[in-house]
This record gives C-alpha cells, structure tokens and sequence, in this order.
C-alpha cells in the first residue's frame, strides 16, 4: 500500500502575485495616506482663524475701521505662538493671514472680510485644496 503526501504550502507564483498586489496596493494607498495626513493637519490652521474671525467682525460691526485691524488691537488676538501646524496667524488692515508649517503643507490660509460681513477665502490652500471640501 502506497501513501499519498500531499503537498502543503504556496508555490513561487503565487507568492510573487501576492507580492504584486501588496505592492500596487501600497502605491496607491502611500500618497492617499499622505494627503488625508496634510489636509488634517491643515484643518488645525483653519479652526485657530476661529477667535480672530469673531473678533474682526465684531470691531465691523462696532464701526472700527479696516486700517485699524490689527493684532492686539480692538479685542483682536495677540499672534499666537508658533506650533507643530500653525507657524503664524497675522491681522493686518482686517485680513486674517495664517501660514501653516512644512509638516501640514506650508499653506497660507487668507480670510478678507468684505462689506455684507462675511469671508472671502483666498490663499495657497484654495488652489492645492487643503482648505476647501
């Protein structure tokens, strides 16, 4: 009486196609992943325009003229120190011009406030998309 072995394992092919599609796969995920990583950090350097934003509108309101809208006048926020995403956030003449740091893209985030109280968004980030849905 003969006994059968069967054979257990993957053959070469079926490795280097695995391989293959491990390898595609982590082509297409590799920048996808850096991207979402660089749009997230962005979204730091938006939320922290939020105080000064508030503050801008409310010295327009007030009847505070653009020319006067600076940092630290009017209510308006000192500019913050510098962090890991945010590397400044500046108000001049009541534009809000807040640049973000190499690590979340080294985008300008720019807010002009315009006659009916609302924003315009303008900047680097419009055109590479960070700071738009």
């Amino acid at each position: 009486m003969r006994q059968h072995f069967q054979k257990k394992g993957f053959t070469l092919i079926e490795l280097m196609i695995v391989i293959a599609i491990i390898g595609i796969l982590a082509a297409i995920a590799i920048p996808s992943y850096h991207d979402y990583t660089k749009r997230a950090r962005f979204t730091e350097v938006v939320a922290s325009t939020a105080p000064f934003k508030t503050a801008v509108s409310l010295a327009i309101q007030q009847g505070t003229p653009l020319a006067e809208l600076s940092n630290g006048s009017h209510d308006i926020p000192k500019e913050p120190p510098a962090t890991k995403n945010i590397a400044s956030i500046k108000v001049n003449k009541g534009v809000i011009t807040a640049t973000a740091t190499p690590a979340a893209g080294a985008d300008t985030y720019i807010l002009v406030p315009d006659s009916d109280g609302g924003w315009t968004i303008e900047g680097t980030c419009v055109v590479s998309g960070t700071c738009t849905s």
